[in-house]
């Protein structure tokens, strides 16, 4: 009997009858391939995770927490929400907070309302929050403590009740004599469930708005994958996953707290600052099984060499995403683990498309080291020139997205949205690559855009803080090689006098107005005008050998 192909196994997994049928239905306008059988809300999945019983949904610094209990939970959570609090269907709840199970039972429980969760940056600066804030106006805003004390009275200020993570949502999650069943509410799979913010491109951060049908489509990719082995008879079992990503992005909310969640697997949270011992010990503690990292925690493994003193026979697969991943990096990765030599794949992606645009196996890459793989089954992808036209294979363009992943938009910002997808539903990345044969190769990311340990920095919202110091006359902001964290942050500066301002004078005056990671850390003063071409724009070329030499 001839051994299955992969073309055949997705036809088995998608084709009429199969566990993720694949169909053709209108999205927001648009004939798209979606998953026949797919939920509908949210609160769907959650409901349905009830027959994962005992199963361990979330550990998390000591708690442990079932499926039956974190569900009991978020429906108590719920009721408090909406009877205390008034939150109802369309409000938004912001989390301003690091990683916890708390989050998580946040975030369940107001999109079962119906509610829109903003996952605030927990590493923005007070003037960012506040921004944030009055961008997305929450009805309730959830704090840990280190994030309250930052903010002080900003929330009261505005009318906006603030909760704490460690104390009043844990009260309110477990208070006794709690409903049994979550409030009934209609819900539509295109109403708003996330808002996610972006780093922008235009100096402010654009929030991504996600639909239940985007958060869900991001989980079936999981889901797709899943099935897919199955095929082959490899059948999964529920796993441990080890989220050290955090929740605020799509790496850790759309790509592990939710697809764990529907698949019955156990999510393990780091918390605190990250450390390759202690995350070791994580591991070897809780057999964890799968590791979602980015590229700057890889390499802090693959810096730190010698394992033996740990047992980490459990771990199969490590996923690297959130910033892209050298092939020596990863190469290092197979020598140093080899049971995790075949889960080695890559990906494409970014917010505005909720998770992953493409796939790459490992079999993938070591046929072409460059590409970041195939679209994934319920996404198309094409590369486009400036004219909007599909080029041919070879030919490089900005590289575009549709699908049932494909954001609603930017919130409150319909000019941006409107740049972003245009009216045939292609989401416009920004970045540029080429097409073969279906393998996309990525040419250069966004414009101007810093990756710097897995978080996006724009130049131009660096620059415009940088221009409110009144020595500053202008500067020009670039990235930088980093063997830890990928790029780090540089900065030309033009002072109206030499020696008016240094870096450390600088970064203090940064620090009130942008997160810490996007603070330059090389710095170059000069007073002479930055170089431009023809039409006023800076020639970022060659800065950054002029700022490190």
């Amino acid at each position: 009997m001839a051994a299955l192909t992969r073309e055949a196994a997705i036809e088995q997994v998608t084709g009429p009858g199969g566990p993720l049928e694949v169909g053709v239905e209108q999205v927001q306008g648009h004939p798209l391939p979606v998953y026949t059988g797919r939920s509908r809300a949210l609160r769907d999945m959650l409901l349905d995770s009830a027959k994962y019983g005992d199963t361990e949904y979330l550990i998390c610094d000591g708690l442990r927490l079932t499926y039956t209990e974190n569900l009991r939970r978020v429906t108590a959570l719920s009721h408090a929400f909406k009877d205390e609090y008034g939150l109802g269907k369309g409000d938004r709840v912001a989390i301003l907070a690091a990683n916890s199970a708390e989050w998580i039972m946040s975030f369940w429980a107001a999109t079962s309302l119906g509610a829109v969760v903003v996952g605030m940056n927990a590493f923005w600066s007070r003037a960012e929050i506040e921004y944030g804030l009055d961008h997305s106006e929450p009805k309730i805003l959830i704090a840990d403590t280190r994030r309250r004390e930052n903010i002080g009275t900003m929330a009261a200020d505005r009318g906006i009740p603030m909760l704490s993570i460690e104390e009043d949502i844990v009260r309110l999650a477990t208070e006794p004599g709690a409903p049994a069943e979550l409030p009934a509410v209609e819900i539509d799979e295109d109403d708003a469930a996330v808002i996610l913010y972006t780093s922008g491109t235009t100096g402010r951060p654009k929030g991504a708005v996600h639909s239940h049908r985007n958060v869900i489509a991001a989980a079936d990719f999981f889901r797709f994958n899943d099935e897919l082995m199955a095929a082959f008879g490899r059948p999964r079992t529920m796993r441990n996953y080890l989220m050290t990503s955090p929740l605020f992005h799509i790496a850790g909310l759309h790509n592990l707290s939710v697809p764990r969640l529907v698949a019955g697997d156990t999510l393990t949270i780091y918390t605190g600052r990250f450390e390759v011992d202690r995350v070791l010990r994580v591991i070897e503690a809780e057999r964890i099984e799968s590791w979602g990292a980015v590229p700057t925690m890889a390499s802090r493994l693959v810096e730190r060499g010698d394992l033996s003193g740990y047992d980490l026979s459990s771990l199969k697969t490590i996923s690297l995403g959130s910033a892209p991943s050298s092939v020596e990096l990863k190469e290092k990765l197979r020598k140093l683990i080899p049971a995790v030599a075949q889960s080695l794949g890559t990906n494409y992606g970014q917010t505005e498309c909720s998770t992953a645009a493409t796939f790459a196996t490992a079999a993938d890459l070591e046929a072409d080291p460059t590409t970041v793989g195939k679209a994934i089954q319920n996404v198309e992808v094409v590369v486009m020139d400036t004219a909007g036209a599909i080029v041919p294979d070879g030919v490089e363009g900005e590289i575009c997205v549709r699908g049932a992943q494909v954001m609603l938009g930017y919130w409150n910002n319909p000019e941006a949205t409107a740049e972003a997808i245009d009216a045939a539903g292609w989401l416009h990345t920004g970045d540029l690559g080429t097409m073969r044969d279906g393998y996309l190769t990525i040419s250069s990311r966004r414009s101007d855009l810093i990756l710097r340990g897995g978080e996006n920095v724009y130049p131009v919202e660096i620059e415009n803080a940088l221009a409110t110091h009144p020595r500053v006359l202008e500067a020009a902001v670039v990235g930088l090689e980093h063997h830890d964290l990928g790029e780090e942050v540089g900065a030309l500066v033009v002072l109206d006098a030499a020696d008016a301002a240094g870096g450390e004078e600088l970064c203090a005056h940064l620090a009130e107005q942008i997160a810490k990671y996007k603070i330059p850390t090389k710095w170059r003063f000069t007073t002479e005008l930055l170089p431009r071409n023809a039409t006023g724009k800076v020639i970022r070329h060659g800065l950054d050998e002029l700022i490190t030499n």
